[in-house]
C-alpha cells in the first residue's frame, strides 16, 4: 500500500463549495473552489486545514481520498 502524501487528495469545505489539496512533482497545491491552482508549502497547507480539524470553524467538511496508482 503507498502511503506517500502523492497518494492522498484532501477536500475541504462546505455545502456550497470545495477546495483540493494534493502533493505532485513540484510539490503542495491548491485548487480553489473557482479553479484557480495556488502553490503551497507544507507549513500553509497545514494552517488552512488545522482549523477545520480542530473545529474552530464550523460546518465546514473534510475528506481525504487515497489513490494506490499515484506516483511513487
Amino acid at each position: 500500500m503507498n502511503l506517500k502524501n502523492k497518494s492522498y487528495v484532501i477536500l475541504m469545505g462546505t455545502k456550497n463549495f470545495t477546495e483540493k489539496y494534493f502533493k505532485d512533482k513540484d510539490g503542495w497545491l491548491k485548487i480553489s473552489a473557482r479553479g484557480k491552482e495556488f502553490r503551497m508549502t507544507a507549513e500553509q497547507v497545514l494552517n488552512h486545514l488545522l482549523p477545520a480539524f480542530a473545529g474552530v470553524k464550523p460546518n465546514l467538511i473534510i475528506k481525504v481520498e487515497h489513490h494506490e496508482s499515484a506516483n511513487k
